[in-house]
């Protein structure tokens, strides 16, 4: 169906994989007038009912996210997705179709680019992509190679360039995932306000866990090594940053 106008105000999560989006997305379908419809572009979530979207042209995806978005118990005056930064290379127009929607807000949400490869590997490794609840078993160690840092160290650098390249400044907000976790209510409250919703409690209902609650240099085995050959160059940041009690996931 198409909803009655005025149409809800569109929004949507870009985010390298790994970087708190679903944590992201919890919060905000919290709130009584905000709805986010999970990944527009993985055929298996399952927020879609259309299980064959996929094959609609890349105008017609996006009118389904934003304006034949599946039904809500509840009063509606945002409506979003999320997209990860791999989902664009099997649609290659997506991106500029999406930069072109009218009103169209992104939210940005960055991390530690190590942090984000670690936790992909350790997730691609186990086949555990969500927690949500506690347990004592922690993911597995895991080694990465230089070569495999090194392109993705890049793919994040040019995805984030690009989102910054194609957005108004005045249409974009930038969140960083350590300080969603460690300061979730001062993040949602941001992100409301540059969405222009109604201010909303922080219920701290979200139900994800955290996945690996160690540091880089206890769950990336040939941390040592990494952090020798990256030292004094573009990403020796994602070695230096003292994470040992920082939430990971």
């Amino acid at each position: 169906m198409i909803h009655s106008l005025p149409s809800p105000e569109p929004f949507v999560i870009l985010a390298m994989p790994r970087t708190g989006t679903h944590y992201l997305e919890a919060l905000l379908n919290d709130h009584p007038n905000i709805l986010s419809n999970g990944e527009l572009l993985n055929s298996y979530d399952e927020n879609w009912p259309d299980k064959d979207r996929l094959r609609h042209s890349d105008r017609e995806l996006l009118e389904l996210a934003y304006m034949r978005y599946p039904p809500a118990k509840k009063k509606v005056t945002h409506v979003g997705c999320k997209i990860n930064e791999p989902q664009f290379y099997e649609r290659p127009g997506f991106f500029d179709e999406l930069a072109r929607w009218q009103g169209l807000k992104v939210i940005l949400l960055t991390r530690n680019t190590l942090e984000s490869l670690r936790s992909l590997v350790q997730a691609r490794q186990t086949g555990q992509w969500l927690k949500f609840s506690p347990d004592r078993n922690e993911p597995p160690s895991v080694s990465l190679s230089v070569n495999e840092c090194e392109a993705y160290f890049k793919a994040a650098d040019d995805f984030h360039a690009r989102v910054k390249d194609a957005f108004d400044p005045s249409k974009l907000l930038m969140i960083e995932y350590q300080d969603l976790l460690l300061k979730p209510s001062a993040c949602l409250a941001a992100v409301l306000a540059f969405l222009g919703a109604p201010a909303h409690r922080f219920s701290n209902r979200a139900t994800i866990q955290r996945q690996e609650t160690r540091s880089l240099a206890r769950s990336l085995r040939n941390f040592v090594e990494l952090r020798r050959h990256f030292a004094g160059g573009p990403y020796a940041k994602f070695f230096e940053l003292d994470d040992a009690s920082a939430p990971q996931g």
